[in-house]
């Protein structure tokens, strides 16, 4: 049967908030069958966990946030969409501050941390979220939309009113079942705008953003010295994003998402109106050879 997965062993690492711009210590746990994935504060209570759940989002203005109570853990999205590309059913994350660190403003750390970790699969049969019939939610002229698909597929496209933009790829398509999340997707790095930069820093936002860990557009160049890692990397983080947003429905998805200039606030209001409206069913699969996504049994440790 294909197993729940959860991490073999913990692990830590530590990386400078985007928005605080403060050094943050964060861990993740091995966590039991069945029980998803949680965000723990350390710096407030080390005993409440907050699940990874689309009901928890309190904020989307910047990044996908979780709240519960007046608990709040930010920026999120990264590090769910590597535990997405990686098959995680279980794990636990500790982080002593208000947010999730940056890294390299990819999903690349936190997988190569993950892989460091090792995996080990669990006895209990994984659950995949299995979309029924075709949603779409639209704001201005932004639109995202769920089918139904016999895998897993993520198209996006992106209209950025910049000359540096206008000379890139402005769309993609990755089909999971013939590609990888870690090949294709999780090297993609955040991005923004000299300009915008300087914005948020003047708002005591984006206090830690930095050619390290964003790519940086001025007026009319990439700031980064490196450039970009890939020619469609702006669309590819984008994609990257919906991935980490999308799994905030509690499993691994089975059919086609698509946007066009949609954001974390029309991401999650699409999982809300797949919920609602019932979109979904849970589906599991005793025999390997009939699930329609599969994940690679990695060298790097499979129990």
């Amino acid at each position: 049967m294909l197993k729940q997965r959860t991490l073999r062993n913990a692990i830590k690492a530590k990386g400078i908030g985007l928005h605080t711009g403060k050094t943050l210590n964060m861990e993740l746990l091995p966590s039991e069958p069945d029980s998803g994935i949680h965000f723990i504060r350390t710096d407030i209570d080390e005993n409440i966990k907050i699940p990874a759940l689309v009901e928890y989002v309190g904020d989307t203005s910047l990044s996908t946030a979780l709240m519960l109570d007046d608990i709040k853990i930010s920026t999120i999205e990264h590090l769910l969409s590597a535990i997405a590309g990686l098959g995680i059913d279980n794990c636990t994350i500790k982080v002593d501050g208000p947010e999730i660190p940056i890294m390299d403003g990819s999903s690349s750390p936190f997988v190569f941390l993950i892989q460091s970790a090792g995996l080990s699969e669990q006895d209990q049969i994984k659950k995949f979220i299995k979309v029924t019939k075709e949603i779409t939610v639209e704001r201005g002229d932004a639109v995202a939309t769920i089918k139904p698909f016999n895998g897993f597929k993520v198209s996006f496209k992106v209209d950025f009113d910049h000359p540096v933009h206008k000379q890139l790829p402005s769309e993609s398509i990755i089909d999971f079942s013939s590609t990888s999340f870690v090949k294709e997707v999780c090297r993609a790095r955040t991005f923004g705008s000299f300009s915008e930069k300087e914005m948020l820093q003047a708002k005591n936002l984006a206090l830690g953003a930095s050619e390290s860990n964003a790519i940086v557009f001025g007026e009319n160049e990439i700031m980064n010295k490196e450039g970009l890692r890939f020619n469609d990397e702006i669309v590819k983080h984008k994609m990257l994003d919906a991935i980490g947003d999308l799994y905030l429905l509690g499993h691994n998805l089975i059919g086609e998402f698509s946007g066009y200039k949609s954001g974390h606030a029309l991401n999650n209001e699409l999982l809300k109106k797949i919920i609602s409206e019932e979109a979904f069913e849970i589906v599991q699969f005793e025999n390997m050879q009939n699930a329609p996504i599969s994940y690679t049994r990695p060298p790097f440790g499979d129990a």
